[in-house]
């Protein structure tokens, strides 16, 4: 393996060309969308688009009542079909990271629930998910401790580190890693991984993914800037 990880960067068939700084896909967020939801944001990254809503803090069933913070849940729909297995790992993935910046202590007893709806999957659909879920809990006024953003790797056969992969380029890598990191100083609140790769490969990917994180968080604050600016 070679000691360096080369980043690629090309042009993408988005909305947005790839810069050579940063290899990540074309980025565009709505939020408010949904009457019904007290926050809803729309995602899109590349052609992968997740649109989510966030219910509460509201009244919680005694059984799933929790005396010393809210109790989060996370419900994840395919574009068509029934939740499987891998909806279900995503939704555990999602909720612990939201998990690990929610301040569910401000409302014991309560209720939150993320909804999150699968438009289109063009590759990094976990990254998009937790981008999605992120501006959705904003646009909700959820209390949190820091923001959060998702960052997917890819890793070729000759060791290429690709970040924000499409669909095609999953398929063909030798790993995906996909991270959650929060935006004060990019510490990991989440990673999972599928593929073989090495220690220093991980470390590589992780700290893409590091890097990459500013240009989402930046993206953030832009993103809320024109809205609140309108207002």
């Amino acid at each position: 393996m070679q000691a360096d990880a080369k980043i690629r960067t090309e042009v993408g068939t988005e909305s947005g060309p790839r810069g050579p700084v940063c290899s990540l896909r074309h980025f565009a967020c709505e939020q408010n969308l949904l009457s019904r939801p007290d926050g809803s944001a729309s995602f899109l990254q590349g052609d992968t688009s997740i649109l989510a809503g966030v219910y509460g803090p509201a009244e919680v069933k005694v059984s799933k009542e929790i005396f010393n913070k809210a109790t989060l849940e996370v419900i994840l729909r395919p574009k068509i079909g029934l939740p499987g297995v891998a909806e279900k790992s995503r939704e555990r993935l999602i909720r612990n990271t939201c998990e690990a910046v929610v301040l569910g202590a401000l409302h014991p007893r309560t209720s939150i629930t993320i909804v999150l709806q699968v438009i289109s999957d063009a590759g990094s659909l976990l990254a998009c998910c937790l981008n999605a879920a992120c501006m959705a809990l904003v646009d909700a006024g959820v209390p949190m401790r820091a923001l959060f953003c998702g960052v997917t790797c890819a890793l070729d056969s000759d060791g290429t580190l690709v970040l924000d992969p499409t669909a095609k380029q999953e398929k063909e890598a030798r790993a995906v890693l996909t991270f959650a990191l929060d935006g004060v100083d990019q510490k990991l609140l989440m990673s999972t991984t599928k593929g073989l790769y090495s220690d220093s490969e991980l470390q590589q990917c992780l700290a893409a993914a590091q890097a990459a994180s500013q240009h989402v968080f930046r993206f953030y604050r832009e993103s809320l800037q024109r809205r609140y600016s309108k207002s």
